[in-house]
């Protein structure tokens, strides 16, 4: 078996973020390698865990999505940004885009849409 996938989680509902971790850490070819609450902590952990992939919130306290995603990226160029949201608009997708996130998921697409582009991003960056 091929090593699992690294993900950082950056999720300021604390519940949410719980539940993410606790529902992808049950995935064997997935480990939630760390958690952060807000988007200025998310480049300091990607760059010193080096993840496979990001799990980023667009609305941060902090650095927004699209600021954290820029600046996890300049940290760590090998990693793939996985934008989740609950109310982006096709604006703010765009931004996330640019910014260099190479999908962004609905919060209430569900557990199955965001493991397939975890999945996805990690065979982007392989």
């Amino acid at each position: 078996m091929s090593e699992p996938i690294r993900v950082v989680l950056v999720e300021d509902n604390e519940v949410f973020r719980d539940a993410l971790e606790l529902l992808l850490g049950l995935r064997p070819d997935m480990s939630v390698v760390a958690s952060v609450p807000d988007g200025s902590k998310a480049a300091g952990v990607v760059a010193e865990l080096e993840p496979d992939v990001v799990l980023m919130d667009y609305r941060l306290p902090g650095l927004d999505g699209v600021q954290a995603t820029r600046a996890v990226l300049a940290a760590c160029p090998g990693t793939a940004v996985v934008c989740l949201t609950a109310s982006a608009n096709l604006r703010e997708r765009d931004a996330l885009v640019e910014a260099g996130a190479v999908d962004c998921v609905r919060k209430d697409e569900g557990l199955d849409a965001i493991v397939a582009s975890i999945r996805s991003a990690a065979q982007a960056v392989a």
